[in-house]
């Protein structure tokens, strides 16, 4: 792991430890084991420091429901497979967030550069997701209804059910997950040719 990396992940831990309010450079460089100076050298302040690290969590967590996901495919079936693929992964990203790991409030409250260059970064993080959903627009399998949207009714609800299931507010099994799972799937779907798979 570099250097930068583990002031990052350092600075995560203090976050979900401390919060805004007493996170402090000299907190994230004892947990990183460096000095304090050495932040400096990798970021300009604390906000800075912060405004990072909201890009590397969204890298970290994109690494995590991609894993195995591959956004070409050829039918139906493969698409629904990749569908099925992502859609897990993101619940099981949520489920298995680290203790040290920030929560969403936290991961929200983190400064957010709204320029061009900070929309674009985040949007190429996230490209897979829209090749995908556009690819299943353009062969006719997915309502014709932008990435974004068909993301937000299709991926997310894995997300923020998967929040509830952490905080004890639900208590899915598996098998009401994959009934779920395939209420997003018809939500985003032109046709119900899929039967096989279900």
């Amino acid at each position: 792991m570099d250097k930068k990396t583990k002031i990052l992940e350092a600075t995560e831990r203090v976050l979900a430890e401390q919060g805004f309010e007493r996170i402090s450079i000299q907190m994230v460089a004892k947990n990183a084991g460096v000095a304090t100076g050495t932040i400096y050298r990798y970021f300009v302040d604390k906000n800075d420091l912060l405004t990072q690290l909201r890009e590397h969590v969204l890298k970290q967590c994109a690494a995590k429901m991609f894993h195995d996901f591959k956004d070409d495919f050829s039918d139906e079936i493969a698409i629904k497979n990749q569908f099925i693929l992502l859609w897990k992964n993101t619940w099981n990203l949520t489920i298995d967030r680290d203790d040290g790991a920030i929560n969403k409030e936290q991961f929200d409250s983190l400064p957010y550069k709204k320029n061009g260059h900070q929309k674009q970064s985040e949007r190429e993080v996230f490209a897979p997701i829209h090749r995908f959903f556009q690819r299943g627009i353009s062969m006719g399998i997915f309502k014709p209804l932008g990435s974004d949207v068909l993301s937000s009714i299709g991926i997310e609800p894995a997300f923020f059910l998967a929040r509830k299931q952490v905080n004890g507010l639900i208590n899915l099994n598996a098998s009401e997950c994959n009934d779920v799972l395939e209420a997003c799937w018809d939500a985003i779907c032109l046709n119900k040719k899929l039967e096989l798979l279900k």
